[in-house]
């Protein structure tokens, strides 16, 4: 019995060691193939059934890729485009610069605005708001260009309700009626370091001539003095007159940042020209430079350059939605809005399209105070103060409603290259990696 247990015994092992054997090659085949069929599948786009669905499927968004600059869902593209200035015809000095005579060929007409809304009887929950309650017949009627009182900010409610954000110190208010050409821009939330404008890029006739105003919160005022800027005697830090804004009329930091951004004609009642540009970037060319070229020499009220990736709508919806920049609910509610009426997709080989994109680059804007520059402002600040802050998905809207309900009043806006935007001022990524914003209900 002894050799039969024995060979038994080997035999036994041997065949533990075949099965031992037999599972590791099919362990080793099988990740394999798992690992070449995730690549595949990342490559070409493929999805896995057990990912789930990542983005809605409302059905009425039709959204197709851009030239392969989009990456997957919540990730950004692998390869990243690189884009660069282009040289801008600038004049050589200030010395040159000659304002023209008011156009007669811009709209002329009066807007007034609301400044206050009282409780609407029987209305228990009323609770006033620093865009006011706008009602849809007012936001229709608000699209036509001609004398009218219409909602753009700084609505307070009735007697004794307090106010309802974007509080100045009356000095600065003071300041600012002053300013007939202004440059400016904000920080809330420290979200951005101070960058200041290029000292020896602008001039000494521009320093002393045009107002540059930077808006912040307390938390930035803390966050800059840590660092060692603080604001002096003037009220300055460098060229930049710091102006410190009390009780922030949004939670969402990017929606309050659209206050200064299109209502200065609202901050600075006697300007005649404004300069916007995000505090990502440092301004590196004299304003009035700037605005002989993008408005003067081609007879412009309102330029914006367009986005240096994306022109269609759509493809602007589907980044958000990817990146999670704003609620995709929201969006889509917006999105579907806006279809219903009447806004299409961008069709670059379309000769009648009246814009080279309906997506901009709204981190620099150059602006003359007139009627239908202010009118578009306030309409574009409207959209956002109603829907998403994402103000990319409400721009072309907004310029193709005013320019449809207005066929006969011209408004002469210049969307500029983004290469040349990239020449104006050098960009800057944020301190801080941004959140995506909540709705408001």
């Amino acid at each position: 019995m002894a050799p039969f247990e024995s060979k038994l015994r080997n035999e036994t092992g041997y065949g533990r060691f075949r099965r031992s054997v037999s599972r590791r090659r099919f362990l080793f085949w099988a990740f394999l193939v798992a690992f070449f069929f995730l690549i595949y599948s990342s490559f070409f786009g493929v999805k896995l059934p057990f990912l789930g669905k990542l983005e809605s499927d409302a059905p009425y968004i039709s959204i197709r890729y851009h030239n392969g600059s989009l990456g997957g869902p919540g990730r950004p593209p692998k390869h990243r485009r690189q884009y660069h200035p282009c040289e801008v015809g600038f004049l050589d000095s200030v010395d040159n610069v000659v304002e023209p005579e008011d156009s007669m060929n811009f709209v002329h007409f009066s807007l007034e605005y609301i400044e206050r809304e009282e409780k609407p009887y029987g209305h228990s929950t009323f609770k006033p708001k620093f865009g006011g309650h706008q009602t849809l017949e007012e936001r229709e009627n608000s699209f036509y260009a001609r004398n009218q009182r219409l909602h753009c900010g700084f609505v307070k409610g009735p007697e004794r309700s307090g106010s309802t954000g974007f509080d100045l110190d009356e000095r600065d208010k003071e300041y600012m009626k002053t300013c007939h050409i202004v440059v400016s821009s904000c920080i809330f939330g420290s979200s951005d370091f101070l960058r200041r404008p290029t000292s020896k890029k602008v001039s000494e006739f521009s320093k002393r001539s045009i107002c540059f105003v930077m808006f912040i919160d307390e938390e930035t005022r803390l966050k800059l003095a840590s660092e060692g800027q603080v604001i002096d005697d003037t009220g300055h830090i460098g060229l930049w007159r710091v102006v410190v804004v009390k009780n922030l009329p949004y939670k969402d930091m990017r929606r309050t940042g659209k206050v200064p951004k299109f209502l200065s004609h609202r901050l600075f009642p006697s300007a005649r020209y404004s300069i916007w540009l995000d505090s990502k970037m440092r301004l590196q060319t004299d304003p009035l430079l700037i605005i002989e070229y993008f408005l003067w020499r081609n007879g412009s009220e309102y330029a914006i350059s367009n986005h240096y990736d994306r022109h269609c709508v759509w493809e602007e919806v589907l980044q958000n939605k990817r990146l999670n920049k704003y609620s995709h609910t929201a969006i889509d509610e917006q999105f579907m809005f806006y279809q219903s009426d009447g806004l299409t997709k961008f069709d670059p080989n379309d000769i009648n399209t009246p814009l080279p994109s309906y997506v901009p680059e709204g981190s620099f804007i150059v602006r003359a105070h007139t009627p239908m520059s202010n009118l578009f402002s306030c309409l574009w600040f409207n959209e956002v103060d109603r829907f998403t802050s994402r103000d990319q998905l409400s721009f072309a809207y907004t310029y193709l409603k005013l320019r449809r309900m207005n066929p006969d009043k011209p408004f002469f806006l210049n969307m500029f290259k983004d290469c040349e935007r990239r020449s104006l001022a050098k960009l800057f990524k944020h301190r801080a990696t941004e959140s995506p914003s909540t709705p408001v209900q």
